[in-house]
Formats: C-alpha cells, structure tokens, sequence
C-alpha cells in the first residue's frame, strides 16, 4: 500500500499510551507508511526510550501556537470559502449539548484547518484518530472541509459515558470505519448507531509486544508480592485496592503491594495509605518504563486491577503474556480475555470483600497452580493480542477503504448524508 496514512491523537506520544505506539510501529512493519500528528505534545512525563523517540517523528497541531492556527484559518477561507463555511456551521452544531464549549469548537475547527494544509502537503490518502473524543472531532472536521476520509478506535470507557455529548452516533456515520478493541465495544457502538453503519464497525484488539510473546517462562517467586500497574484515576479502583489490602493487613497475612503509575489520585491514594497504616506493605513507584513495568510484574505472583469501568487494558495482555494471572472485574471487555479461575479471578467491580477473598488466594495458591494459570493466560494473548497480527487486520482495513472503495463513498457521501449545503 503506497498511500500515506495520518495518525491523529490528541496527545502523543505518551506513558499510557505507548499502545499506539507499538501499533504505529506494527503497521509500517507490514509496509504502510505512517505520519504521526497529535494535537498537544506531551513531552514532560515521557520516560520510556522509545516514547521519547516518538517525539521527533510527532508533528503537534498546537506547536505555532495561536498564530499557527489563525494563519490556517485564514488559508482555508481564502482557498475554500464554502466549504469553511459549511464546516464552520457543523463545528457550532456540534457544540450544542457537547461537553465541551463553543470556543473548544471552533479550536477543533481551526486546528482542523491546520491539518487540511498539512495533509495536503503529505499526500495523506487517509487518517486514523484514537478515541472517539476531540481527535476524532477534528478528523471529523477536516474531512467535511474537504480533506481525506477518516476512520478512529474506540476504547471506553470514556466514550461510552458520554455518547451524545461528544456526538459519537454521527462521528461513527461520517467515518470511513469504525475499530473497536473487544466485542464489549462494537455492541456499545451498536446501541448507539443505526444497523447501516454496523457493517462499518470492526475488532481489532490492542497488542503487545514480541518480547510478552516469546518470553522464556520465569518462575513464579513465593514471595507474597502483588502489583497494580495503571493510571491512578478513580476508574481503575485503587483506592478499592488499598481498603482490601487494609483487610490483609488485619488478618495477618503478610503481602507488599506495588502501584506503578501516576495520576490525578496519587496525593489520595497515599494520604490512604498513611491513613490506613500501610506503609509497610504499599509502595507507590510512579511511572516507569516498559523494562522496569515487566521487571516488577514478572516479582510478582500476579496483577490485581480491580477497574471500575475501562476498555479492555493492555497492562493485562501484558501480565497474562509474561505467565502471571490476573485480578480484575467483570466489567468492559476483560471477560473475553480473563477467566475466573482458569487465569486469573473476576470480581464484581466494588466489592472489597470478593477483592480481598481474591487477592487471598492469589497469594496463598501454590506456585505451580498460579503458573499453570499464567501459561494458559499466555496462550490467550498469543491467540488474540499479537501486535503485527492485528495490525495485519489494521491495514488490510486501510488497504480496502483507501484503495478499493470509490473516493465518492468515501469522501461525499457522509456530506451527502447530512446536507451539508443545507442550513445546521
């Protein structure tokens, strides 16, 4: 495929997201050449090697800043008035009962001008957008000023809490094509979308890296460790994790914990711990890189995520890839991944005393069950989240609606669809 294909993320590269990055990297793998834009930079918390790399290969919308996007404005104007103003009535309209205000809008709108120009230049035959929040929002934008059909992957859980705020339904229609990571997503997009676009709406799982794939198999430790590794947020549960290691404490059972990440919670999360006197048993390392991630999943005798919503984390491909079962919820997509009993133990989201009776057994089954666990973990992930496999999907998806499908379904018809000549 010799066309060039966009990536558009709002913020990249960066620590939670370094899934794009190894799908970026699996796709040109298969031959595809790949340009990255975000609309942010986020250089400060990079610590991965192979994060701070991306920067340099990043182009960032918002890099001229305010100038930067009044003379993008000003170029689309010049050269596309009807169009400029076509857009410009779509981008008010999708302000109306969205999350976010009509300034935010007509910055979407202006940055969307920004790529127009930038895809041109680059000869860009399609763009991809991850999360179906404001990147795709600008995707979306740019293509209806004219530029190069769209397509985007969705996650969850945050656009699944705010469909109609974020105009998810529409997004979905104007778009080329729909990804989700697990089935639990394309039936959410299914609730919200019309059966005509369900043919648009394909699974590609996350991946993982080689290196989770071809592991040699490392011993279990006795040592009672567990890890948690995840954005401290409220929707991954930790504060849930350290009211349950509160109850281990009390029963006597001996356990060290180890939270790797960082986040808005991280303040809470220790006051918690001083609190609840775990201090002994709980440690908090901040980010850290993907060498330093698998070093401290493979000490532990398994991850515990006890995730209030989410999309189907790639941390638990990863723990499952490298042999160490898996706590977590019964929520998103983790069941189509996750078993109980047979590789890992679900609980139901909330219940400190299931998580507790989990983590207990976690840290008292002998080594031999926990690494039977661990390797038909692994068989999974090497059946279903192998990166270049599922970016062979990827692209055989941009090679069919780039190449194959005429330009008029592509590009016209979702303008088609919502009248853009008529009043928004």
């Amino acid at each position: 495929m010799s066309q060039t294909i966009a990536y558009l993320i709002n913020q990249y590269p960066k620590v939670s997201h370094s899934f794009i990055r190894r799908e970026i990297a699996a796709l040109e793998a298969h031959g595809l050449q790949i340009r990255r834009f975000a609309i942010r930079a986020c250089h400060a918390e990079l610590v991965d090697p192979a994060d701070q790399e991306e920067v340099n290969r990043t182009q960032p919308v918002l890099g001229n800043g305010v100038v930067g996007l009044l003379v993008g404005l000003f170029w689309v104007a010049i050269k596309r008035p009807v169009r400029f103003l076509q857009t410009l009535r779509l981008a008010l309209r999708l302000s109306q009962g969205a999350e976010r205000s009509v300034l935010h809008h007509l910055a979407y709108f202006a940055e969307a001008c920004v790529l127009l120009n930038w895809f041109a230049k680059a000869k860009v035959a399609h763009v991809h957008a991850h999360f179906g929040t404001n990147s795709t929002t600008v995707a979306l934008l740019c293509n209806a000023l004219g530029g190069p059909p769209y397509s985007f992957t969705v996650h969850g859980p945050e656009e699944f809490d705010k469909v109609k705020a974020i105009s998810l339904p529409e997004k979905v229609a104007r778009a080329a094509f729909v990804v989700a990571v697990s089935h639990f997503g394309r039936s959410q997009l299914y609730r919200w979308c019309p059966l005509l676009d369900w043919s648009k709406i394909h699974i590609v799982h996350c991946g993982v890296d080689a290196e989770f794939l071809t592991a040699v198999p490392t011993p279990i430790s006795v040592d009672p460790h567990l890890v948690c590794v995840g954005r401290l947020c409220p929707e991954k549960g930790q504060l849930l994790l350290l009211d349950a290691a509160s109850h281990l404490m009390q029963q006597g059972l001996p356990f060290k914990l180890t939270l790797v990440g960082d986040g808005p919670m991280r303040n809470e999360l220790e006051a918690s711990i001083n609190r609840l006197k775990l201090q002994n048993h709980v440690e908090i390392t901040g980010w850290a890189d993907g060498d330093r991630v698998r070093r401290i999943i493979l000490a532990a005798r398994a991850l515990v995520l006890p995730s209030f919503a989410e999309g189907l984390p790639v941390v638990i491909m990863e723990a499952l890839g490298l042999r160490r079962p898996v706590i977590s919820t019964y929520v998103a997509g983790i069941p189509e991944l996750v078993e109980s009993e047979v590789c890992g133990w679900l609980v139901p989201p909330g219940s400190v005393e299931d998580l507790v009776i989990a983590m207990q057994k976690a840290l008292q089954t002998p080594v031999e069950k926990l690494e039977l666990m661990g390797h038909i973990g692994a068989q999974r992930v090497v059946s279903n989240h192998n990166s270049m496999l599922e970016a062979g999907k990827l692209a055989a998806l941009f090679q069919f609606y780039v190449e194959q499908l005429p330009m008029s379904q592509s590009v016209e018809a979702p303008c088609k669809r919502f009248n853009l000549e008529q009043p928004i």
